[in-house]
Parts: structure tokens; C-alpha cells; sequence
């Protein structure tokens, strides 16, 4: 059985001088569920004052961007063995908006998740399509070429510390989301061909997070669904009681 996994991606929200507050509602109000692993990726100036607040919990803090490199002249980057040093667990790769807005491509994201992985942090890789790729047919093209080019050269053992969050573009902060049998029917894709990847038996093993507007109201619904082991959660993710309904859901 994978061990569901809710992780929030707090965007550009929350201020350090607020970090702890929110961490300590969401520690304690999702305290009891104790079979979902729980995360808070939050901005890199958030993640000392958010690593001090869930220290000795079962809450987890996630970073929501690292370079490649160890350390250089790149301006604004931030490093994993950066994160390690402070405390960080987990990492958010190629998240649309980083796409969108920032000009991540599937090279780049594959240079940073193998980085985040060979530093012993965990990857939560995102992948999805966009409403005109959908709606022209190329939802398997996009997905094929965004694993394929995003996990190039990660390998089966590398894959223990992978997890893969699809979001729909679509449904990203638009208040849509995807029905169940949607979201199964790509998660279902995405398991299959990272079965091609890295093996079926390794494949099985791998959780696939939903990434498009999961909330307390529709968690439970989506998963339910076979392949849906967890979400990336954003807007819900700031109200900690709102963040524990989903993690209930999971539970």
C-alpha cells in the first residue's frame, strides 16, 4: 500500500513572522491522522522558521524550487545542500507556474529533480497539461514528453525518493477541477509510463499526488480513485483547518 501524501504549496503567501503560527495549526490539527504523510512546502525565507515550528512532528517542510548546481554566480537561486543545511525534506519541481512564469522546461526541470534526489531530499515532480493541449487532443503527448525528458537518468532506487503531483493547468486557482475519473485516468497514464521508465514493480511503488484545486469538499471522491495517492494542495493549504479536512480525506 503507498502511504497517501498531502504536502501544501504555499506560493508566494505567508510572511517568516507568521510561518510558525501556521505550521503549529496545521501540526495540531492534523495530529490524529496518522496514516498521511504530511507537508508543508513553503517560501525558502519561510523554511528555518517553519522547520523550527514542526521540529519533533509528524509534519514535513518542503521547499518550493533548488538549482542544480551545488553552489555558484546564480543570482537569486537557492541550492539544495542550502535546504539540507536547513532542515528542509522535500522539494517541489516544475510547478506549471514555475513553467509558465519563469521559463522551467522539461531539461531543466530533470537537472533539478536528479540534483534535489542526489542530495537525499525528496522530488515532487509536477507534470500536466495545459486547457488548449487538452482540448487539441495532446494531453498523452504532453505527459509522455514531460516524464520522459523530466526523469531522464533517474533510476529505480532513485525513484524511493519521488513523488510525481499532476495538475491539470486547467484547474489550477480557477476553482475547476478535473473529475475523479479524469484525474484517475491521466494518474493512470503517468504510473504507466514510468513503468516504462524505471519498471512496473518500482513504478507501483511511486505516489502520484492530484494538483488542481483538490479541496475538503472533493478530496474524498478523488482519492478514492486507484492511482491518486495524495495532493499538492494551494489555496487550501493556508487555512489549516481546511489543509486537515483534506488530510482527513486521506486518512
Amino acid at each position: 500500500m503507498r502511504k497517501k501524501i498531502i504536502a501544501g504549496n504555499w506560493k508566494m503567501n505567508v510572511k517568516p513572522s507568521e510561518t510558525a503560527t501556521l505550521v503549529k495549526e496545521v501540526v495540531e490539527a492534523t495530529k490524529s491522522f496518522t496514516n498521511v504523510e504530511v507537508v508543508c512546502c513553503t517560501p525558502a525565507i519561510d523554511i528555518p522558521a517553519a522547520v523550527a515550528a514542526a521540529a519533533g512532528t509528524h509534519v514535513g517542510i518542503g521547499a518550493e524550487n533548488a538549482h542544480w548546481e551545488e553552489k555558484g554566480a546564480f543570482t537569486g537561486e537557492i541550492s539544495t545542500g542550502m535546504l539540507v543545511d536547513a532542515g528542509a525534506k522535500y522539494v517541489i519541481i516544475g510547478h506549471s507556474e514555475r513553467r509558465q512564469y519563469f521559463g522551467e522546461t522539461d531539461e531543466t526541470v530533470n537537472k533539478r529533480a536528479r540534483a534535489v534526489i542526489s542530495a537525499g531530499l525528496t522530488a515532487i515532480v509536477c507534470v500536466g497539461e495545459t486547457l488548449e493541449e487538452r482540448e487539441a487532443g495532446k494531453l498523452v503527448e504532453v505527459i509522455e514528453r514531460q516524464m520522459n525528458v523530466g526523469l531522464k537518468d533517474v533510476t529505480p532506487a532513485d525513484c524511493e525518493r519521488l513523488v510525481i503531483a499532476y495538475e491539470p493547468v486547467w484547474a489550477i486557482g480557477t476553482g475547476k477541477t478535473a473529475t475523479p475519473d479524469q484525474a484517475q485516468e491521466v494518474h493512470a497514464l503517468i504510473r504507466a509510463t514510468l513503468a516504462k521508465l524505471v519498471g512496473a514493480d518500482v513504478a507501483e511503488t511511486v505516489r502520484i499526488q492530484y494538483g488542481g484545486s483538490m479541496k475538503p469538499g472533493n478530496a474524498a471522491e478523488l482519492l478514492a480513485k486507484k492511482d491518486i495517492d495524495g495532493g499538492l494542495i494551494g489555496g487550501a493549504a493556508l487555512k489549516a483547518a481546511d489543509f486537515a479536512g483534506i488530510v482527513a480525506a486521506g486518512n
